[in-house]
């Protein structure tokens, strides 16, 4: 249940806490299983795996959109994890901010390059 603080006592104020996160891991997880049986498959297929093949792989719009897709996933898996091991072992507040914000950013800019390099082929 969520808690907010008020003083010294703690207030109940709803059911569920941290059922959202817990969710979005599995679902973060699944999208990132699907995506590495995907790679795998293109991978093993009979034929050359050359330039040529990863080029045309890429070239299509669902194989760019999938890959987002599964990278926006794993961002977003990193983050619940990453905030979360902020919030459990750093206790200053002002430092646990600035970690939790040079996270964000930090995966900001991953999506940023990752958006470049997926529409540029």
């Amino acid at each position: 249940m969520a808690a907010t603080d008020y003083g010294s006592h703690r207030l109940v104020v709803g059911a569920h806490y941290g059922m959202r996160d817990w969710l979005a891991q599995r679902v973060t997880a699944v999208v990132m299983a699907l995506y590495t049986v995907f790679m795998l498959v293109v991978v093993f297929w009979p034929g050359q795996l050359d330039y040529a093949r990863w080029q045309a792989l890429f070239a299509n719009q669902a194989t760019k959109l999938f890959t987002l897709v599964a990278l926006l996933a794993v961002l977003y898996h990193v983050w619940v994890g990453m905030r979360d091991i902020w919030m459990d072992y750093v206790k200053p507040v002002g430092l646990r901010l600035s970690l939790q914000v040079l996270t964000i950013m930090w995966l900001l800019a991953c999506v940023g390059g990752a958006v470049q390099v997926l529409w540029r082929v």
